[in-house]
């Protein structure tokens, strides 16, 4: 059986956990690939909102299995903060499973991150300043913590010490701060062994006979692919490749085993930190947006920076990731607008651009070139087919549609499970 990847097709928070929450009942593994607990996931069931953060969405499905994959970092104490909450909640967690490859997040990786992120000023990058860069950057470095170190004490002690032998050099020579305790640290890391233990295994090797045997992968990313550190907005990107590509390695499925890849697509655009977002608005249309779509961030809390429909990043998506089917949400809150610009392309110094620049400093500099389309008053939350949807409504997402790449297959009208207009099967 073949696996199917969800992805954030423009700067994240475009309401993945909705599309994989609405496939979660039909596939037997749902897998987060990367990223840590610097994104989020926000689902409605039956009027009750749940938020998952390093949790998997599939978590919230019965008799699905979720998976935390080798190419997640994992805070532990974020992960055990996240499953009692779950437990109070009355979702069973007792199916999720853990790769032993997975990376640590340390505590000494958020001090550095925390520490840095001052220390750039008005430069900074906008981190959530939850030590996922600095983990990432330990990994690479061959200098991390992975989830079975911590069932050996003396191999973990060893990496630990090895890996503050020059970050306490930086903390006391160029942040001032005190030095870190390897013993501390390792106390700290092995108080949540024994939980954890039992969650473990060989992720790679177990979705691979899941695949052999016929079983449903849904494999899903954090953040979006403007934000990935390949293929976004450098630097103003995460650590890691939301794109379809670290699905294959965040998971350890090949990509021969992936037969569709599906873009979920806000109907307007949004970003949360620094960085360029060349159809930003604001204006009073820009916090209309921001309030009617509820755009805070479910991990940090910060509100969202909002602007217009960008098709050229819709496009770039859909040919970085090989996209076959979008999954556009949130359609429900351009409601009530008159006109709803949506950007078709950019000026650049006198210098029309189709494509998103390969430039960081074109970038920077673009400025949207709008088509105006008509808007629609109707309330469209109990829409269920196209033809439920005013007229100005369906030519906006046919519109859509074609500017953007590739099919739209499943409508978003509204923030509940149910709310969604499925014109193709995301599973077949």
């Amino acid at each position: 059986m073949p696996a199917i990847v969800i992805l954030g097709a423009q700067w994240g928070d475009e309401g993945k956990g909705k599309a994989t929450d609405l496939l979660g009942g039909r596939v037997d593994y749902v897998v987060r690939y990367q990223g840590g607990n610097n994104a989020g996931h926000t689902v409605v069931i039956d009027g009750k909102k749940f938020a998952t953060h390093l949790l998997p969405s599939g978590i919230l499905t019965p008799g699905c299995t979720p998976v935390i994959g080798n190419g997640v970092v994992i805070d532990l104490s974020v992960l055990f903060h996240e499953i009692d909450q779950m437990i109070e909640q009355g979702v069973d967690t007792s199916r999720l499973v853990v790769s032993a490859n997975a990376h640590i997040i340390a505590p000494y990786h958020v001090t550095l991150d925390k520490v840095n992120e001052r220390f750039l000023g008005n430069a900074k990058i906008g981190t959530t300043g939850r030590g996922i860069g600095p983990t990432y950057g330990d990994k690479v470095g061959r200098v991390g913590l992975r989830v079975q170190d911590l069932f050996d004490e003396k191999i973990l002690l060893q990496k630990i010490e090895g890996a503050l032998h020059s970050k306490n050099q930086v903390l006391v020579k160029v942040f001032n701060r005190r030095e870190v305790s390897a013993q501390e640290v390792l106390e700290n890391l092995l108080h949540y062994a024994e939980r954890l233990q039992p969650m473990v295994a060989d992720t790679a090797l177990m979705l691979n006979n899941a695949l052999d045997d016929g079983k449903n992968v849904l494999l899903e990313g954090g953040q979006g692919t403007l934000l990935d550190v390949d293929h976004g907005t450098y630097p103003f990107v995460t650590s890691s490749n939301p794109t379809a590509g670290g699905a294959c390695t965040g998971s350890g499925i090949g990509p021969t085993r992936i037969s569709r890849v599906i873009g979920i697509l806000k109907a307007y655009a949004t970003r949360v930190g620094s960085g360029p977002f060349p159809t930003e608005l604001h204006d009073e249309n820009g916090e209309r947006l921001r309030t009617i779509g509820g755009e805070r961030g479910v991990t940090t809390g910060r509100p969202r920076r909002c602007g217009w429909f960008d098709a050229p990043v819709a496009r770039y998506a859909t040919r970085v990731n090989g996209l076959t089917d979008f999954f556009l949400t949130k359609l429900d809150v351009l409601t009530g607008f008159e006109k709803i610009p949506v950007c078709v392309g950019y000026d650049v110094d006198g210098v029309r651009h189709d494509e998103v620049p390969v430039s960081q400093t074109d970038f920077h500099h673009a400025k949207p070139i709008f088509e105006e389309l008509p808007g629609w008053q109707e309330d469209i939350s109990k829409a269920r087919k196209v033809e439920d949807l005013p007229a100005n409504a369906r030519a906006y997402v046919q519109f859509l549609e074609v500017i953007s790449g590739a099919r739209i297959s499943a409508i978003g009208v509204g923030q509940d499970r149910n709310a969604t207009i499925v014109i193709r099967d995301l599973i077949d």
